[in-house]
């Protein structure tokens, strides 16, 4: 494993060609640690994105896949399959019209995606999960006052 800090991006399985949704849907996944959701395109492309929506963390999985876009269930923003960046209308639907108003469009991480035998692969930082968890144990030995050796 390389030194806390560092990305070190590797494909890693994601799920079974096998559990591929037919074209128009998508499904929800765990690689490397991260929560993938996985979108197979009308035109049969296969896309892999953040699957926690901003800004409330719903689903992109429970969302709706276009060509080249993936609906959010929730409040309805489409974002690009391939950018992950907002296309249209930021939250547009039910309370997301009122909320649009104060918080500010962000787009979701997208990952590079690829078929290896029966495997759908995706690129991730293998390191993110442990980066993110490092700071966490931090936090709970410095209010021990145990990472400086203070406890003792």
């Amino acid at each position: 494993m390389m030194a806390k800090g560092k990305p070190a991006l590797k494909y890693v399985d994601a799920l079974s060609t096998a559990d591929l949704p037919k074209p128009g849907s998508p499904i929800g996944c765990v690689a490397g640690g991260l929560d993938i959701c996985i979108a197979v395109a009308t035109d049969g492309l296969v896309y892999a994105v953040g699957n926690k929506a901003p800004p409330t963390g719903g689903l992109m999985a429970a969302g709706k896949v276009s060509k080249n876009t993936i609906k959010d269930s929730q409040y309805g923003t489409e974002f690009s399959l391939s950018t992950g960046e907002v296309v249209g209308k930021w939250m547009p639907s039910g309370l997301g019209i009122l909320l649009g108003k104060v918080i500010e469009p962000t787009g979701i991480p997208t990952y590079k995606v690829k078929k290896t035998g029966a495997k759908i692969q995706v690129e991730v930082d293998v390191n993110y999960k442990l980066n993110y968890e490092s700071n966490y144990w931090r936090g709970i030995l410095d209010a021990q006052g145990k990472t400086d050796g203070g406890y003792y």
